[in-house]
Protein backbone atom coordinates (compact mmCIF):
# COMPACT_ATOMS: atom_id res chain seq x y z
CA UNK A 1 0.00 0.00 0.00
CA UNK A 2 1.20 3.68 -0.85
CA UNK A 3 1.68 6.12 2.13
CA UNK A 4 -1.66 7.66 2.90
CA UNK A 5 -0.32 9.64 5.81
CA UNK A 6 -0.14 13.53 4.47
CA UNK A 7 1.13 16.45 7.17
CA UNK A 8 -1.54 18.48 7.56
CA UNK A 9 0.78 21.32 5.63
CA UNK A 10 0.31 18.79 2.67
CA UNK A 11 -3.76 17.98 3.23
CA UNK A 12 -4.28 21.88 3.78
CA UNK A 13 -2.42 23.50 0.94
CA UNK A 14 -1.15 20.57 -2.01
CA UNK A 15 -2.53 19.98 -5.12
CA UNK A 16 -0.16 17.27 -5.93
CA UNK A 17 -1.30 13.72 -5.35
CA UNK A 18 -4.86 11.46 -4.48
CA UNK A 19 -6.89 12.38 -2.30
CA UNK A 20 -9.64 9.69 -0.53
CA UNK A 21 -13.26 10.24 -0.46
CA UNK A 22 -12.70 10.43 3.58
CA UNK A 23 -10.10 13.33 2.90
CA UNK A 24 -12.75 14.87 0.91
CA UNK A 25 -15.77 15.23 3.08
CA UNK A 26 -12.84 15.97 5.89
CA UNK A 27 -12.67 19.00 4.14
CA UNK A 28 -16.45 19.61 3.31
CA UNK A 29 -16.74 19.58 7.40
CA UNK A 30 -13.71 21.76 8.20
CA UNK A 31 -15.45 24.79 5.66
CA UNK A 32 -18.83 23.91 6.74
CA UNK A 33 -18.73 26.02 9.67
CA UNK A 34 -16.83 29.32 7.43
CA UNK A 35 -20.23 28.66 4.84
CA UNK A 36 -22.48 28.55 7.79
CA UNK A 37 -21.20 31.65 9.44
CA UNK A 38 -20.74 33.63 6.42
CA UNK A 39 -24.57 33.47 5.19
CA UNK A 40 -25.35 33.84 8.80
CA UNK A 41 -23.71 37.27 8.06
CA UNK A 42 -24.94 37.76 5.10
CA UNK A 43 -28.61 37.63 6.36
CA UNK A 44 -27.78 39.70 9.36
CA UNK A 45 -26.54 42.27 7.04
CA UNK A 46 -29.34 42.02 4.46
CA UNK A 47 -27.68 40.87 1.69
CA UNK A 48 -28.14 37.67 -0.46
CA UNK A 49 -27.32 34.82 1.54
CA UNK A 50 -24.82 33.10 -0.43
CA UNK A 51 -23.53 35.86 -2.32
CA UNK A 52 -22.72 39.09 -0.16
CA UNK A 53 -20.43 41.00 1.41
CA UNK A 54 -20.32 37.76 4.49
CA UNK A 55 -19.07 35.31 1.76
CA UNK A 56 -15.11 36.66 2.58
CA UNK A 57 -15.28 34.58 6.12
CA UNK A 58 -14.79 31.62 2.96
CA UNK A 59 -11.24 33.14 2.51
CA UNK A 60 -9.16 31.06 5.32
CA UNK A 61 -11.22 27.71 3.26
CA UNK A 62 -10.53 28.55 -0.08
CA UNK A 63 -7.42 27.14 -1.11
CA UNK A 64 -7.48 24.45 1.18
CA UNK A 65 -10.87 23.36 -0.53
CA UNK A 66 -9.53 23.75 -3.60
CA UNK A 67 -6.42 21.36 -2.90
CA UNK A 68 -8.30 18.82 -1.31
CA UNK A 69 -11.08 18.89 -4.62
CA UNK A 70 -8.07 18.69 -7.16
CA UNK A 71 -6.86 15.69 -5.17
CA UNK A 72 -10.24 14.28 -5.45
CA UNK A 73 -10.64 14.96 -8.88
CA UNK A 74 -7.37 13.33 -9.49
CA UNK A 75 -8.00 9.98 -7.62
CA UNK A 76 -10.90 9.69 -10.04
CA UNK A 77 -7.83 10.22 -12.78
CA UNK A 78 -9.31 13.22 -13.75
CA UNK A 79 -7.50 16.74 -14.52
CA UNK A 80 -8.44 19.64 -12.40
CA UNK A 81 -10.03 21.47 -15.12
CA UNK A 82 -12.79 19.22 -13.88
CA UNK A 83 -12.90 22.02 -11.39
CA UNK A 84 -14.56 24.73 -13.97
CA UNK A 85 -17.73 21.75 -13.48
CA UNK A 86 -18.76 23.82 -10.48
CA UNK A 87 -19.56 26.80 -12.54
CA UNK A 88 -22.57 25.13 -14.05
CA UNK A 89 -25.41 26.32 -11.85
CA UNK A 90 -27.28 23.52 -10.01
CA UNK A 91 -25.72 20.36 -12.13
CA UNK A 92 -22.37 21.37 -11.46
CA UNK A 93 -22.82 21.05 -8.11
CA UNK A 94 -24.43 17.63 -8.16
CA UNK A 95 -21.95 16.28 -10.71
CA UNK A 96 -19.18 17.19 -8.51
CA UNK A 97 -20.62 15.56 -4.88
CA UNK A 98 -21.63 12.56 -6.84
CA UNK A 99 -17.81 11.92 -8.74
CA UNK A 100 -16.14 13.26 -5.76
CA UNK A 101 -18.36 12.54 -2.47
CA UNK A 102 -19.54 9.13 -3.32
CA UNK A 103 -17.72 7.66 -6.35
CA UNK A 104 -14.48 5.29 -5.67
CA UNK A 105 -11.38 6.39 -7.18
CA UNK A 106 -9.08 4.62 -9.37
CA UNK A 107 -8.47 1.44 -8.30
CA UNK A 108 -4.25 1.02 -8.40
CA UNK A 109 -2.08 3.54 -9.53
CA UNK A 110 -3.24 6.51 -11.96
CA UNK A 111 -1.23 9.37 -13.48
CA UNK A 112 -1.53 11.13 -10.31
CA UNK A 113 0.14 8.93 -8.18
CA UNK A 114 -0.78 5.65 -5.79
CA UNK A 115 -4.05 3.94 -5.06
CA UNK A 116 -4.48 5.61 -1.06
CA UNK A 117 -6.77 2.93 -0.36
CA UNK A 118 -5.34 -0.30 1.00
CA UNK A 119 -8.07 -3.05 -0.50
CA UNK A 120 -8.43 -7.11 -0.11
CA UNK A 121 -6.83 -8.88 -3.50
Amino acid sequence: MANSHLSWREFLFSFKGRATRKQYWFMVVLASPFLFVAVLLNIHIGQDPLDGDGIFVMLPVVWPSLAASVRRWHDRDKSAWWLLLNLVPFIGAIWTLVENGFLEGTVGSNRYGQDLIERET
